[in-house]
């Protein structure tokens, strides 16, 4: 491919480029304050919708089950958050941050895709049937199946 053809694409590419290492800096920033990028986001949902259940924490991080165990074992052994069993339903089990967990979650500076979650939930439906669309694009095209 000449230049003349890869000169559309390469804003695309630095694009795509600036928005990785900025999610690698953040995360990089996140475990400064002893948490993973991943471990944060959990924070702030939890700080703004606990108690919730390890699914809800699972759908929400987009994660197995097994990873979010693990990452919730990883914060309740820092600390950060408490597991309770359900009284009416012992299976059930909830999360909820402790008070360190939540200093934690107000205190660390929100960025990264903490901060694109609140962001972007105040876009209108065509804005993000758009960025939908790009990103399905942008999957298929680096061949990422995706569920």
């Amino acid at each position: 491919m000449d230049e003349p053809e890869r000169a559309p694409a390469l804003p695309v590419i630095q694009k795509f480029l600036t928005l990785y290492r900025y999610l690698r800096s953040y995360s990089r920033q996140t475990q400064d304050f002893g948490v993973r990028g991943r471990e944060f986001a959990t924070l702030r949902y939890l700080h703004e919708a606990a108690p919730c259940t390890i699914g809800q924490v699972q759908e929400y991080i987009y994660i197995s089950a097994s990873a979010a165990s693990e990452m919730l074992s990883r914060l309740e052994n820092a600390g950060y958050v408490e597991r309770k069993r359900c009284k009416k339903d012992q299976r059930v089990v909830y999360v909820d941050l402790t008070p360190e967990g939540h200093r934690l979650a107000e205190e660390t500076p929100l960025g990264g895709i903490p901060l694109l979650r609140e962001r972007i939930k105040t876009l209108p439906p065509e804005r993000l049937a758009v960025l939908d669309e790009a990103f399905s694009e942008l999957l298929q095209l680096m061949e990422i199946e995706t569920q």
